[in-house]
């Protein structure tokens, strides 16, 4: 059962979200806040598989919450809800380790694929805000490209399956590995690369035309 953190201000888009993501047997919303203070609380008393987080909230936003979720629990998944006007949050969000972000009205079998995926390890970047965001965040990185040519064939491998937004089971699949495998090259990229998650490694196999 996938445990799901969900914090949305507005009741009727927070009841939504919810009833689309338990028509799925695996998900179960087992803790709901009305602002990223609340979700940082929940996390401190439950423990949760992702946190689906509303950047626009009051008290504390989604975002702040994302970097206390992301720096105290940093096994737990975050997805963030947007919308076209967000989109500078939403690139501060990935920049601070989020897994992912989607629309807010997005159908529900895109929310819950979304969830899936983050959960399994994968990057969420939904489509149409994909387009929109990702030359902004590729373009404002601060970071100086760092080709590495001591990468393995098998780390170049699945460098460009990170950045094509694949999960860890996905790549096992594909490379014929087992998932502890995919996990123990993911540990040596981040080493050798100096960069510090999975968002990272994906920006960076794109920045590096790895994609």
């Amino acid at each position: 059962m996938i445990r799901i953190l969900l914090a949305e201000d507005q009741a009727l888009v927070a009841q939504g979200l919810k009833m689309m993501m338990e028509t799925d047997p695996e998900m179960k919303v087992t803790g709901e806040a009305k602002n990223g203070r609340i979700a940082v609380s929940l996390c401190e008393r439950q423990s949760f598989d992702v946190a689906v987080l509303d950047i626009r909230m009051p008290e504390m936003d989604g975002l702040e919450a994302a970097r206390i979720i992301r720096h105290r629990w940093p096994s737990m998944k975050v997805l963030i809800l947007t919308t076209f006007n967000d989109d500078e949050y939403a690139i501060q969000a990935l920049r601070l380790g989020a897994h992912g972000y989607m629309l807010k009205d997005a159908d529900a079998e895109t929310l819950i694929q979304s969830v899936k995926k983050c959960v399994a390890g994968g990057l969420q970047l939904q489509g149409e805000v994909a387009a929109k965001v990702m030359p902004r965040l590729l373009q404002a990185s601060q970071e100086t490209p760092k080709i590495n040519h001591h990468l393995t064939p098998r780390e170049l491998d699945i460098l460009k399956r990170i950045g094509e937004g694949r999960s860890n089971k996905e790549i096992a699949e594909e490379l014929a590995l087992s998932v502890g495998t995919v996990k123990n090259h993911i540990s040596q990229l981040l080493d050798k690369l100096d960069l510090r998650d999975r968002t990272q490694l994906a920006i960076y196999a794109i920045r590096n035309h790895f994609v």
